[in-house]
């Protein structure tokens, strides 16, 4: 094992080790898991010289206080987050989208997310974890995943397996931004709605709850009232479709979703605007457009293409 590691001093709200998750597993009760935003996963890896699929510490709201021991490395923390080096006593205030250096002794001190949920910090090398299924992304619900599937706490220690020693400063100009509507197609269910009910769906504000996690984003509003039947036969569920539970008021499954679900599916957000939802913080608005499977496929092929641009530019 390395010598180098990290001690963490404060734990931070839901911080957990992710990757890009696990595939093809929902026969069996396996959900995907892995990054809620993708876009700044990829970003933050291509800073510090990785390997796009390498895991990375993923945190909520607060981050984690984290005292480093080792040889020097390159770190970088994507999103919109306030972060600093503490180092001899020194501050060393940072910025998102670029590479800082840690040193023997230096303290990492994440303190929030600043209008997000979700920041990602990469290194310079390669976390010494437990994979499952060829993931390590931790699933706290199902204990899946490195860490014993839990989030990690103070006083532990995270190890490192290798370091690259390539030092070099890297920066990007990216700047965050929010989207104005959130994109979605008619789920399968759709037809179990009023008429009332779609033009609500498709018009009027909903506010994302304070009940919201990995697992998905509750959302409250003008009531969606089911005309047919407020509960159906499990059916699969996926990532960013639109549950709507009895009491009318959606539920959007993130990446921790259960597999199955027996509420009717009123839509499911495309793809392409996935990254920016999972980032609107509780309280948020959101409004829903309808487009198409085709106009949603072209969608996702230039988010493709923006994001391949982005990390092109590092």
């Amino acid at each position: 094992m390395n010598k180098e590691y990290f001690e963490i001093k404060r734990a931070g709200i839901n911080t957990t080790f992710q990757d890009q998750g696990r595939k093809n597993l929902n026969h069996i009760g396996i959900p995907p898991s892995g990054v809620m935003d993708n876009r700044n996963y990829l970003i933050a890896n291509k800073l510090v010289g990785n390997k796009f699929n390498c895991p990375v510490l993923e945190f909520a709201y607060q981050g984690p206080l984290l005292k480093y021991l080792g040889q020097k490395i390159n770190i970088a923390i994507t999103g919109d987050v306030n972060f600093k080096i503490i180092r001899n006593s020194n501050t060393i205030d940072c910025n998102c989208y670029q590479t800082f250096t840690l040193e023997n002794g230096d303290e990492l001190d994440i303190i929030s997310t600043q209008k997000s949920v979700y920041g990602y910090l990469a290194v310079s090398g390669e976390f010494n974890l437990k994979f499952q299924w060829s993931s390590c992304s931790i699933n706290t619900k199902a204990n899946i995943g490195a860490n014993d599937g839990k989030k990690l706490e103070n006083n532990q220690k995270i190890y490192l397996s290798k370091i690259n020693k390539n030092l070099n400063n890297k920066k990007l100009n990216y700047l965050n931004t929010r989207i104005e509507n959130i994109r979605v197609i008619k789920g399968t269910n759709f037809d179990y709605f009023s008429e009332e009910a779609k033009k609500i769906f498709f018009e009027k504000e909903f506010t994302v709850s304070k009940l919201s996690d990995r697992m998905g984003m509750r959302l409250e509003g003008p009531n969606i009232k089911n005309i047919v039947d407020t509960n159906i036969k499990s059916e699969g569920l996926v990532k960013g479709v639109i549950q709507v539970p009895a009491d009318g008021n959606p539920i959007i499954m993130l990446s921790d979703h259960g597999t199955i679900g027996g509420y009717p599916k009123i839509g499911v957000v495309i793809s392409a605007d996935y990254d920016k939802l999972v980032q609107l913080v509780p309280g948020s608005k959101i409004k829903f457009k309808e487009v198409n499977l085709s106009s949603a496929e072209t969608l996702f092929r230039l988010y493709e293409l923006e994001t391949q641009n982005l990390i092109s530019q590092i």
